[in-house]
């Protein structure tokens, strides 16, 4: 590689990666110690490499057209503890130790304020009727 090329997501690695139409795949933000789901974010080959590279999570925003690492106008920061490639190449787990909220709205988790009602069904199956 010359020195003015920009480093690049390891071959063997973006090889394995199934990405959707516009060259993305989702990333869940998982608490390492805890299994706490926190985020789902979007990934494209240099938003992983970064974040292999830097120990944070970096992201592609999809409205803004831009990368961003987890925290930097926040202070909310993922300091990134693995990454696991699923089965299929289209899904990146990424276990972090998250500082402060996962949410844009200030939530521990993206996934605290909106449960939704489970059917009659859903709950006989899980013992609750």
């Amino acid at each position: 590689m010359s020195s003015t090329q920009a480093p690049r997501l390891d071959p063997a690695i973006a090889a394995r990666l199934k990405r959707d139409a516009n060259g993305l795949f989702p990333a869940i933000a998982q608490q390492y110690d805890t299994g706490e789901v926190l985020m789902l974010g979007w990934m494209d080959d240099e938003a992983l490499r970064r974040t292999l590279v830097t120990g944070r999570c970096t992201y592609w925003s999809r409205s803004r057209r831009a990368y961003w690492a987890k925290g930097d106008t926040s202070g909310h920061v993922q300091h990134v503890r693995s990454v696991a490639l699923d089965c299929d190449g289209d899904t990146v787990l990424v276990r972090v130790d998250q500082i402060g909220a996962a949410c844009h709205t200030g939530d521990r988790t993206c996934f605290d304020a909106d449960e939704l009602p489970l059917g009659e069904g859903a709950q006989v199956a899980r013992g609750m009727a």
